[in-house]
């Protein structure tokens, strides 16, 4: 009897060859993937074609409003009060509001002449205009230099402070925020903020402040961020792509329809009524700007986004700048919203498709689901279900619907199209470090408030003359990169078993993943920085 039960359990390839550990392993898949994985599998497969519909229906959303708002909707300069700024020889400049300008800057060696030489070349009355530099530099070499610069625009006749803090307490919010208290600030009625690699063109502030000055209920006036290194390497390229979306397209939506979307943290002026009435800059997670935003749509102000009011800035070129990045604006949205859902849902002073909007369209579908579906479906699911012959993952699923997604993701850059093959290849790799922050916000885990100041290296790799930019850094600890070279393991390992036994003919895609995660995973992507 013993003998028929278990003959009736192993499958007769294994018979007789239990001795081999190869044939043990192939007895213990066949005895557990009935039972237990393929029902696990089909039902993550169902959890990601169902994350896959709620993004493609987003996108497909954004799509056909963003061209009905091209086709049909005026400018921002036609939908709200604007009149230009102009001089008046009689009035002086009494008729210019007073203006803060605020640089919060850390340790930013190679770029912080650009924002603070751009912010004392603003066609501004000198003596409407504020200029202060908050500098929570740890070097105190970096700290003398600053300063430095700091006079030296003081001596030509700006009103720019140089200010300082005992400590870095609450990061670049905590700098925000105490700047704002000093008492020349006080008469201030707007206030701009760049971050130390961006240069707003002369006529920033002549362009976007009159929205704010003729509309009282309009608190944010953002700008589109424009890329000086976006042909630096093809990682930048990459991300140039991602960003022109996001400003393209979903900031351009929420503006139109909802005049609300996450401010960027830098590029863009607010009313300074607006920020005390939302209770000011708060710490509490690592997108201060994104909170902020938030807390002021809930008190019913509204922002307004210029797409063609251009600021230029540097995108980080080092893999590891760019992925420390990545981490603080995935982790950052995440944590906001499991913190502020339910502030969200109880607010009285927005409508009820607003608060739809804030928390599935914004919050939910692009700043959570996104990320999840990319990394588990792209990256584990589909190619598990390769060695799994009886689940069946349907074609719009694995390659139509994603294939229309990367299409209009495509939209903001047309000259980068023919890189959007690799895009998705580059975002599937980026999509594992993009969920790993998201669920460490959702369960405010160890890093969840990690905060590592995205490294600029502004012009010292164009410097000829720079005899170190011949020496390059090559610590295997920071080239190496483990879990992308584990994850090419196992997508080879996939495409190999899709190759032998397969029937969708996947080997192809698992294959450039493969090659993909390698180059990643080798340190061969983005600038190797100088010694």
């Amino acid at each position: 009897m013993a003998d028929v039960s278990a003959q009736s359990f192993i499958p007769e390839t294994f018979q007789g060859t239990t001795v081999d550990l190869t044939s043990q392993i192939g007895l213990l898949w066949e005895l557990i993937k009935t039972p237990l994985i393929v029902p696990l599998l089909k039902l993550a497969v169902v959890i990601c074609l169902t994350m896959e519909l709620m993004l493609f229906a987003e996108r497909l959303y954004m799509g056909i409003v963003i061209i009905l708002v091209k086709l049909f909707l005026k400018k921002p300069e036609k939908r709200y009060n604007w009149e230009p700024m102009k001089d008046d020889l009689e009035e002086g400049s009494s008729a210019f509001p007073l203006v803060l300008i605020q640089i919060p800057m850390f340790n930013e060696r190679e770029v912080y002449k650009i924002s603070i030489g751009a912010a004392c070349n603003l066609s501004w009355p000198a003596d409407r205009l504020v200029i202060q530099v908050l500098d929570d530099s740890t070097d105190p070499v970096i700290k003398e230099m600053v300063e430095k610069e700091c006079k030296r625009w003081a001596a030509k006749g700006l009103n720019i402070t140089y200010q300082i803090r005992e400590t870095r307490g609450g990061y670049k919010a905590g700098a925000l925020k105490e700047g704002l208290k000093r008492d020349y600030v006080k008469e201030c009625e707007y206030v701009a903020i760049f971050d130390a690699d961006f240069r707003p063109e002369p006529d920033f502030l002549r362009r976007s402040i009159p929205f704010l000055m003729h509309n009282s209920k309009i608190a944010l006036v953002q700008a589109r961020w424009r890329f000086v290194n976006s042909n630096e390497c093809l990682m930048t390229r990459m991300q140039e792509m991602s960003l022109d979306y996001h400003f393209t397209v979903e900031q351009e939506v929420g503006s139109a329809t909802h005049a609300f979307f996450g401010f960027n943290g830098t590029g863009g002026i607010w009313r300074i009524a607006a920020i005390n009435e939302a209770g000011g800059w708060k710490d509490r997670t690592t997108v201060e700007d994104m909170d902020l935003a938030v807390r002021a749509s809930l008190k019913g102000w509204k922002f307004v986004y210029l797409g063609d009011l251009h600021v230029k800035s540097e995108l980080p070129s080092t893999f590891k700048a760019f992925r420390y990045q990545q981490h603080r604006w995935s982790c950052g949205p995440a944590n906001l919203f499991r913190k502020m859902v339910m502030e969200i849902v109880r607010n009285k002073k927005v409508n009820f498709w607003k608060k739809v909007y804030v928390i599935y369209s914004f919050f939910f579908v692009r700043k959570i689901i996104a990320h999840m579906v990319t990394f588990f479906f792209f990256c584990v699911v589909l190619p598990l279900t390769i060695m799994v012959p009886e689940i069946d993952v349907p074609k719009w699923g694995a390659i139509y619907i994603p294939c229309i997604i990367t299409t209009l993701n495509s939209v903001g850059t047309p000259r980068s199209i023919h890189l959007l093959f690799y895009w998705i290849l580059f975002e599937n790799v980026m999509s594992f470090h993009r969920t790993k922050a998201t669920f460490i916000g959702l369960f405010e885990a160890k890093r969840a408030n990690e905060w590592v100041v995205t490294e600029k290296l502004g012009d010292v790799l164009k410097n000829k003359n720079n005899k170190s930019a011949k020496k390059f850094n090559f610590n295997i600890g920071d080239r190496i990169n483990v879990t992308e070279l584990g994850f090419a393991v196992f997508l080879f390992f996939c495409g190999c078993y899709d190759y032998l036994y397969g029937k969708n003919s996947y080997f192809v895609y698992m294959f450039l993943q493969t090659i993909t995660f390698s180059i990643v995973g080798f340190g061969y992507i983005g600038t190797i920085v100088p010694n």
